[in-house]
């Protein structure tokens, strides 16, 4: 069975109850609000994280850090996962996510230096660890780095 297949059991999907419809409904005249206050009314009710005037949590609690909207996020590979290609091969950011090592989702590549390589390859990447490059090298292997996209 999958997912597209699935099918409500008969008699589970009910309809919504049909609000102000005459006394006999059972929702009639207030329509289930109830009689007075704020509630009551149409467009009645608060915002969202108001607590009757209360100092509400997202302003009682100690905010700290902030978040660097211009920050550049790299897709991290180690050199281990680097071996697994054959020797000679030229290692890009669209290769590795064919191969599903990273996802295409961030900004860059970096090639970070944990585990070994013992396959001579070219990696093209936006940044390199000094021991991932050394690695890289050191199999007989050549570092490229990656043009600088502009913007954002």
């Amino acid at each position: 069975m999958r997912l597209h297949e699935l099918k409500a059991p008969p008699g589970c999907k009910k309809a919504p109850k049909r609000k102000g419809r005459g006394t006999a409904t059972g929702q009639g005249k207030t329509a289930g609000r109830g009689m007075n206050g704020q509630n009551s009314r149409s467009g009645g009710g608060v915002r969202l994280g108001f607590e009757g005037g209360q100092m509400p949590l997202y302003r009682r609690i100690p905010k700290r850090g902030f978040t660097n909207i211009w920050r550049t996020e790299y897709e991290t590979v180690n050199v281990s996962a680097l071996d697994a290609f054959d020797d000679g091969t030229e290692i890009t950011q669209e290769l590795l996510a064919e191969k599903r090592i990273i996802r295409r989702s961030k900004n860059g590549l970096k090639i970070l230096g944990d585990g070994e390589l013992t396959k001579k390859l070219t990696v093209k990447a936006d940044k390199f660890s000094k021991s991932a490059a050394e690695k890289i090298e050191a199999a007989g292997g050549k570092v490229e780095q990656a043009e600088q996209k502009k913007g954002k």
